[in-house]
């Protein structure tokens, strides 16, 4: 239990520094890293993705909370837009955690694989949008909303992946991209969350402590480090070149999708 206990100290260190530095919410490394501890310890290959996906939803609720204030204290949070897209993200968020919750863990995984070469993609190419695209209307945000939240909701992830490119899209400044998207992945954590609950209550051969597809040692671990080491990726992100590190970060993404996609093979 205390090597358990370490090891996912270790992913909440690592899943926190990167949400407040790249506002990726942190899933883009639990999900990966959850799929092998957890087959690891004996959880059911057909839960494993599930239970990854569900656990790194759940951190995500305290992650985003950690790096969406120290973000607000810069005066980098657009509440306004928070405000505009958060129903699309919450009913997006549910309707992709119990569609998520209906898949095969291979379904899952390929889906998974897909999303993480899509973002690293995108990373590397880090296409510059046009100096009078704005943000769309509340309709538009509305839909962008429900595509965001079910995507996040079935990979992972606190929405970041998405959010700060569409932002940035529309020509918000970076790290107020950043900065939103932090506080846009509280409510996609939250809603999938309670998917990912509700689905999995009374499924068989869940591991002991675990709320539906929630690992709760799984959780504590990440949780405790990753509420610390969110606000220091807040301030670095302020003082580092970002964009240089998200083209790294985009090869390791590239590395753990074949990874992957081997295993699927």
């Amino acid at each position: 239990m205390l090597t358990m206990l370490i090891t996912y100290l270790g992913v909440g260190a690592v899943a926190g520094l990167l949400a407040g530095l790249l506002g990726i919410g942190g899933g883009l490394v639990i999900v990966p890293m959850l799929i092998y501890i957890l087959g690891a310890h004996g959880v059911p290959q057909e839960l494993v993705m599930h239970m990854a996906i569900g656990t790194s939803m759940a951190s995500i609720m305290f992650t985003s909370v950690s790096s969406f204030m120290a973000h607000h204290k810069r005066g980098a949070v657009r509440w306004e837009l928070v405000r505009r897209i958060v129903i699309g993200i919450l009913t997006g968020s549910f309707i992709g955690s119990c569609f998520a919750s209906a898949m095969s863990t291979k379904f899952l995984k390929g889906f998974f694989f897909i999303f993480l070469y899509v973002v690293a993609t995108n990373m590397l190419l880090n296409k510059k949008p046009k100096p009078s695209r704005e943000l769309p209307g509340r309709l538009g945000t509305f839909s962008v909303g429900n595509i965001i939240g079910g995507i996040s909701s079935i990979v992972g992830t606190g929405g970041g992946t998405m959010n700060v490119p569409f932002m940035a899209w529309c020509n918000v400044p970076i790290h107020q991209a950043i900065g939103t998207s932090a506080a846009i992945g509280l409510p996609i954590a939250l809603a999938s969350t309670i998917g990912y609950i509700v689905n999995g209550l009374g499924v068989d051969s869940l591991p002991a402590y675990s709320i539906g597809y929630i690992s709760l040692p799984a959780l504590s671990g990440i949780v405790l480090a990753s509420v610390l080491t969110a606000p220091l990726g807040v301030k670095l992100a302020h003082s580092l070149p970002v964009g240089k590190l998200k083209k790294i970060f985009a090869v390791l993404l590239y590395v753990v999708g074949t990874k992957i996609l081997i295993g699927l093979i």
